[in-house]
């Protein structure tokens, strides 16, 4: 029913469509993100292309090697290294960070009139269905004041049982670009909860079920007994940005010209003073309330041995002051100059042990135990600089540094740059780009001190240093995107096998090259990415060598519609793959299973008609056609053969 419906509403709103494509349409002008510590703004695209809509519903796609526990909302990380993220102060939401707003996903619109973008997916049946409803809105109040609010709700039941996941995030925002002032600022609030089932209890329910189902080959994904099943993870925060940038310059007046009657004034901004104010809040619970589970699943029980009810929190306020030199006021001024001093406070809050231990079977509590205070404060300062050149298409470049000269990260080093470069090759423009990275931070608090009912540590670690440095190489002529990474990590930091932090005290070198390349014959298209990559010790830092993601289809346009019919596969080699641990929402290293050589195929038909996209799909459509080692982590199969379908609309008003 709830098909039949969505496809009825997909006929509705492209006829909706087609008589809207009669009447003139203004499309937003522009769209951009703002880049810390000072607020600089980048350029970033307005979602409405086809191409790729479909596959946003498949977990695994999120990249070419995604290790993930399966569904849609649930934990994953990125196998291909240069892709991941450096771990975050609060580690627990970095495994569900794709599925949230950040500052680095949330854009700001200025259009000449009022834009709303909604998207509906869904997919799967009565007890495995997910649907995702998402909703972006943007107007202007005038050419200077802009305000927007996001929504974004995804609940998804799981295709194995135990696996359901409901997100609800939701935010606001606003901007003010003015002659001598500007604003840029925004809210956003997630809340996210996963069941966690620990994964399957025997991989041979997905590679050889007659094994153990007593002769029977088909077995319901639902049916297959996990390890947990009363396991629960929660994770909410949110943040506050408020940028603030007043320019001080002057008033330049234009000749007049023939017909004018009024001077123009035009005002030149020199030098700007900067204030942002940054706070962020975030809380991890994990619960478990079956007594055998508990002691089954996990080795230690320091707090209570008949349930687990945790709950860590922290929260986050940097105020940085700056002041800048701004690009381009004069012809002379080629580029813009910033220094910046930052104050952070930042409040760790961990479960307190208040527990009477006489006459429990409780696992002993280790000495340094009595090192973690439940309530934490730190006071951080940095000061840093900023070098950029935005303008041009010839030359950009920036550069950014911050050193920190107080608490925590007293010693600490943070710098990176890119370069950006344009010439001509075979009467093509090709463009070239080269960055590097250093960084020699300290372990965040989280990692030194944590303690919970089945993991407690505390550390001293010591600052972990990486040196990263590639450029890219793009093509427009071929289609062709070439780039090559090369890293240095020493003291790396990482949770090990028995899912504790851990320090590597040597150093550990990663090169990665990767090629995307297009290729066409009239509406056959063939896209593909290749990226090689390699570790010098797989013990430390494990990655598949190879990953490929191919994508063959047909595109045209059937009258205004156009269509995009293909099928696409994503293959990366074996490695060891990370294990997860439900209770600190952390991957682990692992050396005992090899996982991967499976590729995960879709079979999708994308369309657009004017502004409404749409389209059908059967992803993982290989399912059991060469192999049925379907494993993205050790006991976390990926989601079986499923139809799905989504639905999204541009509304200009």
């Amino acid at each position: 029913m709830k098909i039949c419906r969505l496809i009825i509403s997909i006929c509705l709103a492209g006829a909706a469509a087609g008589i809207m494509a009669k009447q003139p349409q203004v499309a937003p002008s522009y769209a951009w993100r703002i880049i810390e510590p000072l607020g600089l703004r980048e350029e970033a695209p307005v979602d409405t292309v086809p191409e790729g809509y479909a596959q946003r519903s498949v977990p695994s796609m999120i990249s070419d090697a995604w290790a993930t526990t399966g569904n849609l909302g649930g934990e994953g990380r990125n196998s291909i290294w240069t892709e991941r993220p450096p771990m975050s102060d609060f580690f627990f939401r970095d495994a569900v960070s794709f599925w949230l707003p950040s500052e680095a996903t949330t854009l700001f619109y200025n259009t000449r009139i009022p834009m709303t973008l909604l998207s509906y997916n869904t997919g799967g049946g009565r007890d495995n269905g997910q649907d995702r409803l998402s909703g972006i809105f943007s107007g202007n109040v005038n050419s200077q004041i802009q305000v927007g609010a996001m929504l974004d709700y995804l609940y998804s039941k799981g295709s194995y049982s135990n696996q359901a996941a409901k997100n609800l995030a939701w935010g606001f925002s606003g901007s003010y670009i003015g002659d001598r002032y500007e604003f840029q600022g925004y809210w956003y609030h997630y809340n996210l909860l996963n069941k966690e089932n620990g994964g399957i209890i025997d991989p041979l329910y997905i590679t050889d079920p007659a094994l153990v189902q007593a002769g029977v080959t088909k077995v319901d994904p639902k049916t297959i007994p996990t390890n947990l099943s009363d396991a629960h993870t929660r994770v909410k925060g949110g943040q506050l940005l408020l940028n603030n940038r007043y320019k001080i310059g002057y008033w330049h007046e234009e000749e007049m010209q023939e017909g004018d009657t009024v001077a123009r004034r035009t005002y030149i901004p020199v030098t700007s003073v900067i204030w942002n104010l940054k706070y962020t809040q975030a809380a991890h619970m994990f619960s478990d309330g079956d007594m055998n589970e508990v002691n089954e699943f996990f080795d230690n029980c320091y707090l209570n041995p008949e349930l687990t009810h945790e709950y860590t929190d922290y929260w986050s306020l940097e105020n940085t002051v700056g002041i800048s030199m701004l690009e381009g006021f004069n012809k002379f001024a080629k580029f813009g100059l910033a220094a910046f001093a930052t104050y952070e406070l930042n409040r760790y809050n961990q479960i307190p042990d208040t527990l009477d231990r006489t006459g429990l079977e409780l696992t002993p509590l280790p000495e340094y135990a009595s090192l973690i205070e439940p309530r934490t404060t730190e006071h951080n300062l940095r000061v840093g600089g900023q070098l950029t050149k935005q303008q041009g298409s010839i030359l950009t470049y920036s550069a950014t540094a911050d050193f920190g000269i107080a608490g925590r990260v007293a010693g600490d080093v943070r710098a990176t740059g890119e370069i950006n470069t344009r010439f001509r090759l075979l009467r093509d423009s090709v463009s070239l780009s080269a960055y590097g990275t250093f960084n020699n931070v300290a372990a965040s608090f989280l990692m030194n001190r944590y303690i919970s009912n089945h993991f407690i540590w505390a550390n001293d670690f010591s600052k972990e240093r990486t040196l990263k440095f590639g450029g890219r190489l793009h093509i427009p002529q071929s289609s062709t995107t070439l780039s090559v990474d090369v890293a240095n990590v020493q003291n790396h930091l990482y949770f090990g096998e028995d899912f504790l932090p851990a320090q590597h005290g040597g150093s550990v070198q990663l090169l990665s090259a990767r090629l995307d390349q297009k290729l066409n014959a009239g509406i056959l298209h063939w896209d593909n990415t290749i990226t090689y990559q390699t570790s010098s010790d797989d013990h430390i830092i494990s990655v598949p060598k190879l990953a490929v993601y191919s994508n063959l289809y047909l595109k045209f346009k059937i009258a205004t519609l156009y269509v995009q019919l293909g099928v696409d596969c994503d293959y990366y080699t074996r490695y060891y793959a990370p294990k997860y641990q439900p209770a600190t929402a952390s991957f682990a290293n692992q050396h005992s299973q090899l996982l991967g050589n499976y590729p995960f195929m879709n079979a999708y038909a994308n369309f657009k008609l004017s502004k409404t996209r749409f389209y059908v799909m059967m992803s993982h459509v290989n399912q059991g056609w060469f192999s049925r080692d379907y494993f993205s982590m050790p006991d976390y199969p990926l989601n079986p053969r499923r139809f799905q379908i989504g639905l999204s609309v541009d509304f200009m008003n």
